[in-house]
């Protein structure tokens, strides 16, 4: 103020002093315009004069902070302490700030993301948990909150562009510049620098960097580009240095590795490394996933390892700030100061410290793993989560403590004598992008600082790109902000090794999977395929559905703990971790157990169920213009490669001559056949009506038996069945047939008989063969087994009034066949009838905890088969061939790990008295005909008062279309002397 004043008083002195010199002027020569104008120069003069000495002094004044605050970094810079010190006393502002764009909006861009996917509902999650309200858009143009948006691009405050949307991404951030809270995971100087210009990348064409060699390929942008263990050009050959070791191992070093970089600032740059790297050793197909320090440590030793960590840092540090230089000339881009990037460099060692980066790319990429698809997205999701962690602190959070005492007011005023905010007289943008680097330091989680860090002892390279770096930026504000970012990265490197030091973790503690289970939910439920789960997946709901299309017919689900204490279990206590399911058609379930194995004895704490619907085969009704097409067998699974696969159309229909000159009933039960479908077109399976599809014997017909004519059959008839779950389904169809209700029903693992079959006039037994739960020391022998269900069914007529029925999946061989007749002629029961059902589809799908067939497998089982049903009737046994009626239809299997279940026996939701079956049988002629409809006159049980409590169905075309050939074959004299005749 008192230079001001006196700055006025000595204009005043002048000006009167040129007001007397002017009126003596026009006493002498001067007119009164002249006088007028003289004095307006006069004032136009003083002003100008006045206006640069005030000029001058405001910015000797702002010359005169500037060097204060040059002097006051200077001090910072030696004492550390007090730089942490003023970052804390300004932390409070930060952390409400960082509170109230909690508060705030998120908008994720899924672009080529279904809303469902997991990746898309992770980024949900944990911004949600983190306080954000979440939007969801495909793209920016179609985002409602994004076109509401009305007050200059302010109204959100995350944005985050998935795969498919960056480019709409860009625009909306060129249209509205990202304001001073507002993050975006895309760093518009980022967009097109690594993009590939003919082989090369983009920024490697600029001609700044003509005079830098840098150690990546040329084609390392190329999106095609695989990361090889290729020959490096001779300007590459310079950074292939041998490592100087006696060691032996490290040829070991000879591999690529996938470094995963979170850039959180581009000007300056500031980026960290995630810990856990994707390795391929030399040669080797696949990679895994390890983390950086125990993969460099496995192969080098803890300090030559050290050593190696430093130059790869360096070598990613110094491609990124090249990259960064070639931008300056370019079309200037919005200042993102908060916006963030994810990259992946793939790296390649061969015996040397000085890796070469042969690809380089936006975005995690987990490529090379075994099942990228599965193993890769769960750990790329593992990853940002610890991404949005770092970057987005919760709202929840209390204010941050300082980790050093508060100086006075007076002490922070010594370093705060500037115009300013804050003590460090930086702009809020800088010192915003200070107080987040502090914080990502102080808490790093599973980061390292990549960048800013000591440069290498004589590396020139640096030098050159740093020199270039700075000439191309403004020199205003961020020379000292880089110069205090490299002094905090120093300070906590120094302060996490000494932590280190002195607090090694022992073994036990370093073990995640040890300790009590206190959360026991579910962090995510992977499918593969992935599934659309009904609700959509929250840790606090327990059960979901889900519904898969008919192709489908496994499910690979990987189930992920909360908490690492936390065990996870498919469907029993002792089940896998992650297990690769069939899935049936129609309804499946599947428990998920987390369970704490903290104790001796595991506890059950939380159980997960996901039902899976399976939809049938796609069908449309049949028309009255209609091709009738045949198949063998599916092009999915060729057991017979010298036999056509899919549909094929019939040759042209037999008159009506030629179809009633050959109807005759099949003499076996393994007449060669074929299914058959009406369609639209053969070349098109979509087109069929599968409701229609039926058996047809090639050149016979297995006759069908009406109600009378099969409780006529089986009337003081004993069927003994002995197989596995497969015979089981025949004997429950058999019983619901016979009875025309199916009153009890269990999944019998043992022997059982009974009784009440055809109003007491028929019994059936069965024992479950082989029982495979049992160690095999343990377990009864097929003799065994079978003379127990003989003593079990006595007394037994040796006639064919005593029929057995023996076969399951692939169990049945010829041994067996010789046992039946050793063991029947021994308890002289020599003529009764004998039905070998024969072996089956099932086992052939690559399920965990059983065996599985490979194709070379599954296709010499049909000539095991063949030798089967010939050794058969060679004994004078019946037979059923199930594997060709069942290798067509393999994919129609029902509930079972074993996918050779074609039956399902379940509730019916009210007594009934007639069958509720829809069984398809071709007969020569043309007709299909459903035996529930062969019933005639009134029955007993329709009477209301004789109906069960309890109604059972057995469901399932393909185990009712070998049933029923195995009741042709019982009742063989009751068919043909019957009245069923062709139309």
């Amino acid at each position: 103020m008192l230079c001001a004043l006196t700055l006025a008083r000595n204009v005043c002195a002048e000006v009167g002093m040129l007001f007397r010199g002017i009126w003596m002027l026009r006493r002498r020569y001067c007119t009164g315009p002249l006088l007028l104008l003289g004095i307006a120069v006069g004032l136009f003069y003083h002003t100008v004069t006045m206006d640069r000495d005030r000029t001058e002094f405001k910015s000797s004044q702002r010359d005169q902070m500037n060097r204060s605050a040059v002097f006051d970094y200077k001090l910072l810079l030696k004492n550390p302490e007090r730089l942490l010190s003023l970052l804390e006393a300004s932390q409070t502002d930060f952390v409400y700030h960082s509170q109230r764009s909690c508060a705030g909006k998120a908008i994720i861009l899924t672009g080529q993301h279904a809303p469902t996917d997991t990746e898309v509902q992770l980024y949900k999650r944990v911004l949600q948990q983190q306080g954000y309200q979440v939007d969801q858009a495909r793209y920016a143009e179609t985002s409602a909150s994004l076109r509401q948006d009305r007050r200059d691009g302010r109204d959100w405050s995350v944005l985050i562009c998935l795969k498919g949307s960056e480019k709409s991404c860009l625009r909306k951030i060129n249209f509205a510049h990202p304001q001073h809270q507002q993050r975006v995971n895309i760093i518009p100087a980022f967009a097109g620098v690594f993009l590939d210009m003919g082989g090369v990348c983009r920024f490697l064409t600029d001609s700044q960097l003509s005079g830098v060699t840098l150690p990546i390929l040329p084609s390392a942008c190329a999106f095609s580009t695989s990361p090889q263990e290729g020959t490096p050009n001779a300007a590459e050959d310079e950074w292939r240095r041998p490592i100087t070791d006696s060691r032996s191992d490290v040829q070991s070093m000879n591999a690529t590795i996938n470094v995963y970089v979170l850039v959180t600032s581009a000007t300056p740059l500031t980026a960290f490394v995630h810990r856990t790297a994707l390795v391929k050793p030399h040669l080797d197909k696949t990679s895994y996933a390890t983390e950086l320090q125990v993969f460099f440590r496995e192969r080098l030793g803890p300090v030559l390892s050290h050593k190696a960590i430093e130059h790869m840092n360096h070598v990613i540090s110094d491609i990124l700030k090249a990259a960064l230089l070639t931008t300056k000339d370019s079309s200037p881009s919005p200042r993102c100061q908060l916006c963030f990037q994810l990259m992946t460099f793939s790296l390649h060692y061969n015996s040397s410290f000085h890796p070469v980066v042969v690809k380089l790319q936006t975005d995690l990429h987990f490529d090379g793993m075994k099942d990228p698809h599965f193993d890769g997205q769960i750990a790329k999701e593992y990853m940002l989560e610890d991404v949005l962690k770092l970057l987005f602190p919760a709202c929840s959070s209390e204010a941050v403590e300082p980790s050093l005492p508060f100086r006075t007011k007076e002490e922070n005023q010594k370093y705060s004598d500037c115009e300013g905010p804050n003590g460090l007289c930086l702009p809020p943008d800088e010192m915003h992008l200070l107080q987040q680097f502090n914080l990502h330091l102080k808490r790093p989680g599973p980061f390292q600082l990549l960048y800013p860090t000591c440069p290498l002892p004589d590396d020139p390279q640096h030098d050159l790109i740093q020199t270039e770096s700075l000439s191309a930026q403004d020199y205003g504000w961020r020379p000292a902000l880089v110069a205090l970012l490299q002094e905090l990265s120093l300070y906590y490197t120094r302060k996490h090794q000494t932590e280190s030091l002195d607090d090694p973790k022992s073994p036990e503690a370093s073990d995640p999977r040890k300790g009590r289970c206190v959360d026991p939910h579910l962090r995510q439920l992977y499918t593969d395929p992935p599934m659309v789960l009904m609700p959509a997946f929250n840790a606090w709901e327990k059960e979901y559905r889900a519904e898969v299309p008919f192709d489908v017919i496994t499910i690979r689900i990987w189930p992920e703990a909360v908490s690492p204490h936390c065990h996870i279990h498919l469907d029993e206590h002792r089940g896998p971790r992650m297990a690769n399911y069939p899935v049936g058609l129609g309804n499946s379930r599947i428990n998920i157990l987390v369970m704490d194995e903290s104790e001796a004895e595991p506890i059950v704490m939380t159980i997960y169920t996901l039902y899976i619907y399976r939809e049938s085969r796609p069908s449309l009704p049949m028309f009255d213009e209609y091709v009738m097409c045949s198949f063998m067998q599916d092009c999915g699974l060729v057991v017979r490669p010298d036999q056509p696969c899919g549909l094929e159309p019939i040759p042209g229909t037999r008159s009506s001559e030629e179809a009633q000159a050959s109807p005759r009933p099949c003499l076996s039960g393994d007449e060669p056949g074929r299914w058959v479908v009406p369609c639209l077109s053969c070349s098109d399976n979509r087109t069929c009506d599968w409701r229609e599809v039926a058996w047809q014997p090639d050149s016979c017909y297995h006759p069908l038996l009406n109600q009378p004519q099969l409780q006529t059959c089986m009337m003081g008839r004993k069927v003994l069945f002995i197989g596995d779950s497969t015979n089981r389904g025949m004997m429950y169809y058999l019983m619901e047939r016979v009875n025309t209700t199916l009153e009890d029903w269990d999944k019998a693992h043992d022997t059982i008989v009974y009784h009440n079959l055809n109003q007491g006039r028929t019994i059936v037994s069965y024992s479950y063969y082989p029982q495979f739960w049992l160690p095999k020391a343990q377990r009864p022998t097929f003799q065994r087994a079978l003379q127990q269900l003989l003593e079990r069914s006595r007394p037994l007529e040796n006639s064919p009034q005593t029929v057995l029925v023996a076969g399951g999946v692939q169990w049945l061989n010829l041994n067996h066949l010789r046992t039946i007749k050793q063991v029947l002629e021994r308890e002289g029961l020599e003529k009764i009838m004998v039905v070998v059902k024969s072996l089956g589809m099932g086992f052939h799908l690559p399920v965990d905890g059983i065996r599985s067939l490979p194709l070379n497998g599954v296709q010499e089982l049909y000539n095991v088969n063949k030798n089967i049903l010939e050794s058969a009737k060679h004994l004078g046994y019946e037979v059923i061939d199930t594997l060709s009626i069942t290798m067509g239809r393999y994919r129609e299997f029902l509930q079972g790990r074993c996918a050779c279940h074609f039956h399902e026996v379940y509730k019916l939701p009210f007594p009934t008295s007639a069958s509720q079956r829809m069984l398809k049988i071709f007969r020569v002629g043309g007709e299909s005909r459903n035996p529930a409809s062969e019933q005639t006159g009134p029955q007993e049980h329709e009477e209301p008062l004789s109906q069960p409590d309890v109604s059972y169905h057995v469901k399932g075309p393909v185990n009712a279309v070998y049933s029923e050939i195995l009741l042709s074959r019982i009742c063989v004299n009751h068919a043909i002397n019957g009245t069923i005749h062709q139309q």
